[in-house]
C-alpha cells in the first residue's frame, strides 16, 4: 500500500450489505492503468472481531482492523446491518477522530446511521434509502433529511440514498478527485445507470454515454 496515494477504506461488519460493499470494491479496488492517473489505494477493515458474514452466505476476510482508519483519506460505510442497532461506541469514536483530522466520510443507504449516531450529521443535510428516511429524521431531529435526493455532498461528508444511488455517489467522488475526463472514462465501463431528473429519485434508465448531468446538492 503506497503512502503517497489517496487511501480509501471500506468498513466491513458482520451482516455486511453485499451489494453496497461490492460497488465500493468495484470502483476503488480495481487497477485502472488506462486512466493515466495515480489511482486510489484501497483497503478493507473489519470493525469487529470474528467472521464477517455478508448477505447471500458470503464470508469476507478483512485484512485490517479499525486502526487503519487513522490513515484513511476517504472512509466508505457501505450500509449498516440494522438501522435500529446502535453502532459500537469504539467505532463511533474512531469515525469522529477521522472526521476531526479531515478524512472524507461517505455512506451508502443505511450507513448514514453510523454518522448520525456519531453526531456528525447534526445541522447537516443528509439522505438515505427511502424506507429509512422517516426513521432517520425521527431519531435524529437535528439532521436535515432530504427525502428526494440521490446523494448529498456536504464537502467532507457525502451521503447517498439506496443501493443504486451509491453508484452515483461513488462516481461523483471520482469526478471530484480526478475531474470530469476521468470520471466519464470510468463510468463508460458501466453500460447503464439510474439518473434522476432534476436531481430527484423519479428515475429512468439511460445508457452511460448519454448522461451529462451531475447530480449533487452541495
Amino acid at each position: 500500500m503506497s503512502a503517497k496515494k489517496h487511501l480509501v477504506v471500506a468498513l466491513a461488519y458482520d451482516g455486511l450489505c453485499t451489494f453496497e460493499f461490492g460497488c465500493t470494491v468495484e470502483l476503488f479496488a480495481l487497477d485502472r492503468p488506462e486512466l493515466g492517473v495515480d489511482w486510489y489505494d484501497f483497503a478493507v477493515c473489519a470493525v469487529e472481531p470474528g467472521p464477517i458474514r455478508a448477505a447471500g452466505g458470503i464470508v469476507v476476510q478483512a485484512p485490517y482492523d479499525p486502526s487503519l482508519l487513522e490513515r484513511a483519506d476517504t472512509i466508505v460505510i457501505p450500509g449498516w446491518r440494522d438501522a435500529d442497532e446502535a453502532p459500537p461506541e469504539a467505532l463511533l469514536a474512531q469515525i469522529r477522530a477521522a472526521h476531526a483530522r479531515g478524512a472524507r466520510l461517505c455512506t451508502i443507504c443505511s450507513g448514514v446511521f453510523i454518522l448520525a449516531a456519531a453526531g456528525l450529521l447534526d445541522g447537516r443535510r443528509a439522505t438515505t434509502h427511502w424506507r429509512y428516511v422517516e426513521r432517520l429524521g425521527r431519531r435524529y431531529p437535528r439532521v436535515h433529511v432530504l427525502a428526494d435526493d440521490l446523494y448529498v455532498d456536504e464537502g467532507q461528508i457525502i451521503t447517498s440514498a439506496g443501493s443504486a444511488a451509491g453508484l452515483d455517489m461513488l462516481l461523483h467522488l471520482v469526478r471530484r478527485d480526478y475531474g470530469a475526463r476521468v470520471g466519464n472514462k470510468v463510468r463508460s465501463g458501466w453500460w447503464w445507470r439510474r439518473i434522476a431528473r432534476a436531481g430527484r429519485r423519479n428515475s429512468c434508465r439511460v445508457p452511460w454515454r448519454t448522461m451529462s448531468r451531475v447530480v449533487c446538492r452541495a
